[in-house]
């Protein structure tokens, strides 16, 4: 019989990637049974994606190929990256096969990707503190406004329990996790 030493003869061998060889090995990556048993009581509460196990060092995050305001390129711009199987053990299963995104973790239109931790406490601490803070100060500045020309006119502001709230100092910024 003629075997051509070319051919794969264990299945498994097609998901190694020379990446997955090569990396340097900071953290022990195999999947234990009670490993398994943990990510089966995770997902029988979540019927439509898995759950993305922590990364060290990073925000992991489910992004959709489908919304052309917040594309995938968009967020790679601002430092997202895509997640490869051998990054997350036990999810191998769902790599992409076909298409731009071939070879990182997706499910249907829906892609893995992760952002360095520093960059998401940044994104965080901007997106729930910062922005909220400038529009409350916008809203007691146009206050403001109104009540000097109120009382220029004679009359009185009468305001509503928000608008005096916003007159005491903020609260520091918590730590996002």
């Amino acid at each position: 019989m003629n075997v051509d030493e070319r051919l794969k003869k264990d299945i498994g061998a097609s998901r190694r990637t020379r990446e997955a060889e090569e990396r340097k090995v900071t953290e022990d990556r195999t999947v234990s049974d009670d490993d398994r048993l943990e990510m089966f009581r995770q997902q029988l509460f979540n019927d439509a994606l898995p759950d993305l196990p922590e990364l060290p060092g990073y925000h992991s995050i489910w992004l959709t190929t489908t919304n052309p305001r917040d594309s995938i390129h968009r967020r790679i711009r601002l430092g997202y990256e895509p997640i490869k199987p051998e990054e997350i053990p036990g999810l191998e299963y769902a790599s992409v096969k076909t298409g731009e995104w071939t070879g990182f973790v997706g499910v249907n239109e829906m892609l893995a990707f992760k952002l360095p931790m520093s960059l998401y406490q940044k994104f965080m601490q901007e997106a729930h503190h910062d922005a909220p803070l400038r529009e409350e100060n916008k809203l007691a500045e146009t206050a403001e406004i109104m009540r000097e020309q109120a009382a220029r006119a004679g009359g009185k502001l009468i305001e509503g329990d928000g608008m005096t709230d916003m007159y005491e100092p903020a609260p520091r910024p918590v730590a996002f996790s």
